[in-house]
């Protein structure tokens, strides 16, 4: 594992439309709020990077039924929809990372179409901790990229929700993960001073 110092944080599109009550809500999915608060005040306290990617699109993306996608319509860009959820905390210091920007380009990992991997690499990131929404598509993405940029990865158990559109998507995810090398840790391991 790698030593504290080299961590990063990555938390996963913890955004209003991917909450109760917004137009594709994961179940459960404001329950990884409390996680991520812990995991990004921690962070802060050590001082180690921390990430927030997001679900940017445009009004016409291919993602969208109207377009012949798979999704109803959902965190389009400078909506309330696609802000982050007003419990979340989002330090000054933190980095955006906005993905899905263009019309005609789907993009669930928070790698694709970014800078997230030259970001990481540029403070000498060794390993992310990613927590987020949601298990089945963008936080599996963004943990399968994050091994094939060569990091470690540790996805925070219970931090996580999952879709589950076809039911055992959500176990199938958990287990391209863990062959991927990604390792799920509780949180109190990661954050020792967590209540």
């Amino acid at each position: 594992m790698a030593s504290e110092m080299k961590r990063a944080l990555v938390i996963v599109d913890v955004q209003n439309d991917f909450c109760p009550g917004g137009a594709l809500p994961v179940p459960g999915g404001d329950a990884v709020i409390p996680f991520a608060n812990s995991l990004v005040r921690h962070f802060v306290r050590k001082n180690l990077p921390i990430f927030f990617t997001r679900d940017w699109h445009p009004e016409d993306h291919c993602s969208f039924r109207e377009q012949g996608g798979v999704w109803p319509p959902h965190c389009v860009r400078g909506t309330e929809g696609a802000d982050f959820h007003p419990n979340l905390e989002v330090p000054e210091e933190a980095k955006v990372m906005s993905k899905a920007t263009r019309s005609d380009t789907e993009a669930y990992s928070g790698f694709q179409d970014t800078d997230l991997a030259g970001e990481l690499r540029m403070k000498g990131v060794e390993e992310i901790v990613v927590a987020g929404m949601a298990t089945d598509y963008c936080v599996k993405e963004t943990v399968l990229d994050g091994r094939k940029e060569g990091f470690e990865v540790t996805v925070v158990e219970g931090a996580i929700r999952g879709i589950d559109a076809k039911e055992g998507d959500i176990e199938k995810a958990l287990g391209e993960m863990k062959q991927a090398g990604a390792r799920f840790m509780p949180l109190h391991d990661i954050v020792p001073d967590v209540s």
